[in-house]
């Protein structure tokens, strides 16, 4: 088929490259010509591992292209995915939709006679009918559907959801939409991918409940951690007790400094407030939001701590600063309240990141970027795990305690034993662990 996706960020940018190795022919479309031009050159503007050697082989088949043309790129598409981003609005928590609403008009004014416009961008209940109303208004002659197909992309390992998800949600409000959307999938029926049809409302808010319940299961472990350590217990053993519950399930229970990214945060503010205002509040998300922020603070108290009282005068090593491994994505990452809080307390900070440090730099212009971890612990007075990347989890324990002012670890993603770590003569702190 046909696809034009409209927007290369996060989401556009994999979405058209997988839809392309399905065998479909799709076009990706960005108003920002620089990005389109390194795009066109084979350069990746995101991290995301795998997707250089994906997009480089579906634009050497014929399968990906990239413009600034929308009108070309529509004009002739079966179906047309707007990815364009949804930020929370400045003030009040809403999603800001203005880009999705421009890029409905533009969309309907260049469409072909029968086209189907699908919202892939993570928008609040409504919005549907919202680019519907957009669409007519904008072409009333042309037989124009909306539909809804909310992503469930994890960063870091985006390309393996997309092409082995665990289902795919279509919302629709006619016949034409579902069979449309059914054919762009039908290569994972293959691998017998459940493939949800609902109303578009309902598939809207599949998409904010999914990613409030898992902060809320992340909030949750953070605050066992914190009562695991007042008695004693061990919170990885506590989760993997829960965790083995089938009615519970083991994902997202690893305790840490809390959650961030491109949609926790954003989702569930945009879900508290589509809440507030449909009279039904959902206080256990509200719950989540206000313990994850409280936690990100908190994380900076335990390193100071942990630095006997205080840092004034201190070199702390940061190791790991996107808010998750395997990506480069600092939006809410924990370390933007962690290390300004330690800076304000008097600490000097050096900080490492394999792939992050680039866009991390204007956001903490007070901390030093260093060139790898060893670099960033030497002559450090303690050392700050924040993001769990593969090549921190096993760190020479011996050369790290040689290069430091004093042996201080915070390992606030659990990656050492406990014991491991004061056998090598650390005055070790963990997550929920005595």
């Amino acid at each position: 088929m046909r696809l034009a996706m409209i927007g290369t960020g996060y989401v556009g940018l994999v979405s058209g490259a997988c839809f392309s190795e399905f065998g479909h022919d799709v076009v990706c479309v960005d108003k920002n010509e620089t990005i389109v031009a390194r795009l066109d050159k084979g350069e990746i503007p995101i991290y995301e591992p795998g997707l250089d050697k994906l997009v480089e082989r579906n634009v050497e088949a014929g399968r990906l292209r990239f413009t600034t043309d929308l009108k070309d790129a529509v004009a002739n598409a079966d179906a047309v995915f707007i990815a364009v981003g949804t930020p929370s609005r400045r003030g009040d928590g809403h999603a800001d939709l203005s880009y999705v609403y421009a890029a409905a008009e533009e969309i309907a004014r260049a469409a072909p006679a029968t086209c189907v416009i699908v919202n892939k961008s993570t928008v609040p209940v409504g919005t549907g009918r919202e680019v519907e109303d957009i669409a007519r208004k904008a072409a009333p002659d042309k037989k124009i559907s909306v539909a809804s197909n909310p992503e469930f992309l994890r960063e870091g390992s985006a390309i393996e959801d997309f092409m082995r998800p665990d289902r795919v949600v279509v919302g629709v409000s006619d016949a034409h939409a579902e069979e449309v959307l059914r054919g762009i999938y039908r290569p994972l029926s293959l691998r017998e991918v459940p493939l949800l049809v609902a109303e578009r409302e309902t598939a809207e808010l599949i998409k904010y409940a999914a990613n409030a319940f898992l902060a809320v299961k992340i909030s949750y472990i953070n605050e066992m951690a914190d009562l695991c350590e007042k008695v004693g217990a061990d919170v990885q053993v506590v989760a993997k007790g829960i965790g083995l519950d089938n009615r519970i399930g083991p994902k997202f229970l690893h305790a840490g400094p809390g959650y961030g990214g491109s949609c926790f945060p954003k989702d569930t503010l945009a879900l508290l407030r589509t809440a507030e205002e449909a009279g039904a509040p959902v206080r256990i998300v509200q719950a989540t939001v206000d313990v994850n922020n409280d936690r990100k603070l908190a994380m900076a108290d335990r390193v100071i701590a942990a630095c006997g009282g205080s840092v004034k005068g201190k070199r702390i090593a940061a190791l790991g600063l996107a808010f998750k491994p395997n990506t480069d994505d600092m939006r809410d990452s924990p370390s933007l309240d962690i290390l300004p809080r330690l800076i304000e307390a008097g600490a000097s900070v050096a900080a490492y990141d394999p792939a992050a440090m680039q866009l991390a730099a204007p956001m903490l212009p007070d901390v030093e970027m260093v060139g790898s971890a060893y670099e960033a612990i030497e002559g450090a007075s303690a050392v700050v795990l924040i993001t769990e990347w593969n090549e921190f989890r096993a760190l020479d324990l011996r050369r790290l305690k040689d290069s430091m002012e004093t042996p201080v670890f915070v390992d606030l993603r659990n990656v050492y034993p406990s014991e491991d770590m004061r056998q090598a003569g650390f005055e070790y702190s963990s997550i929920g662990r005595s």
